[in-house]
């Protein structure tokens, strides 16, 4: 082939291809339609070059205008940094605050359970003896609840700390998929255990120590397993009562917030296992400790309440921006 020649034939396609492309965002419909041509063409033009020609210079300017060409014909794709700036203000705490009510319930009936269980405990001595002896009782509360939060080196702590977290809430979302129906059971142990435990630290006068320890992480803690708890159940409750969408659609989108809300969870028990590595073992007062825990907790659900009532009032879903299941609905 006369490559000289080839080039010279080709060069108004190239020439008039860097024109659309310059000008992709103010294209006609017809003009859409003559990129879309010319693009094909030139990948054809380019595949020639670069088997019928040595000359690297041509093929690199080639390929740069097909690169280019291929962007404008396909859309250039937002940013990653973009999409994890949306993600956490907008998607992130939009579902959080969305399902306020799920998780907020669900706090509220756990700290129920929690302090009944925890009264019980503590004023009867049957019940006492019928969890344990009372060497083994008197072991837990004098040494091996506090020594639990010291007896390893803070990184490692925070790590084993951060996947037990993250094991927790990941087993509420699990129950997601099974319509909610197990969340309240978890949510019935783990209240019943904390009850459990600060019950018996309160009958061996060990509240100091139990407070002391258990509020600088847990506020943020049992946060994100109420959070994890209430889209799991709203989840659920969606199947009883899809609202004005069909089901399937209504399903898809909070099987979507879901998964949001165990993406968010991530950092936020991140933070809730570095405080319980680093700060609830520390030799700071227990004042100081527990008003990191509420400071931690406090920041949280001012992040939710403002960027989520915001991204609400802009009208966001928390939804992908584009959902594939979407029908028109009267």
């Amino acid at each position: 082939m006369d490559m000289d020649a080839f080039v010279a034939a080709s060069k108004p396609t190239w020439d008039r291809l860097e024109d659309l492309v310059r000008r992709h965002r103010r294209l006609t419909g017809a003009e859409v339609d003559e990129l879309v041509e010319l693009y094909q063409r030139a990948t054809t033009h380019l595949s020639v070059v670069r088997s019928g020609s040595t000359d690297a210079l041509l093929a690199g300017r080639l390929s740069s205008l097909v690169a280019r060409a291929r962007s404008a014909v396909t859309g250039a794709h937002t940013p990653a940094w973009r999409e994890v700036v949306r993600f956490f203000t907008v998607s992130f705490p939009v579902t959080a605050y969305r399902a306020r009510r799920w998780w907020l319930g669900a706090a509220a009936a756990s700290l129920v359970v929690a302090y009944v269980v925890g009264v019980w405990v503590a004023r009867n001595p049957d019940v006492q003896a019928a969890v344990g002896t009372p060497e083994d009782i008197r072991q837990l509360v004098e040494h091996d609840f506090a020594d639990y939060y010291s007896e390893h080196p803070a990184a490692s702590f925070a790590g084993e700390v951060w996947i037990n977290n993250a094991w927790v809430s990941m087993q509420v979302i699990v129950s997601a998929v099974l319509l909610g129906i197990p969340i309240p059971w978890i949510l019935w142990q783990n209240a019943a255990n904390v009850g459990l435990l600060g019950g018996l630290m309160h009958a061996h006068d060990r509240a100091g120590v139990f407070w002391g320890l258990i509020l600088p992480h847990g506020l943020l803690e049992l946060t994100a397993v109420f959070l994890a708890a209430g889209v799991g159940m709203r989840l659920g409750w969606t199947v009883i009562d899809p609202g004005p969408r069909r089901r399937g659609e209504a399903l898809a989108e909070q099987g979507r917030a879901v998964m949001s809300v165990a993406l968010g969870l991530v950092a936020v028990l991140f933070v809730s296992g570095l405080i319980e590595a680093g700060v609830t073992p520390s030799g700071l007062p227990t004042w100081a400790r527990v008003s990191i825990g509420v400071l931690a907790e406090a920041l949280f659900l001012t992040y939710v309440i403002v960027f989520g009532r915001r991204a609400l009032r802009d009208g966001e879903t928390g939804d992908i921006e584009q959902a594939p299941d979407l029908a028109p609905t009267a």
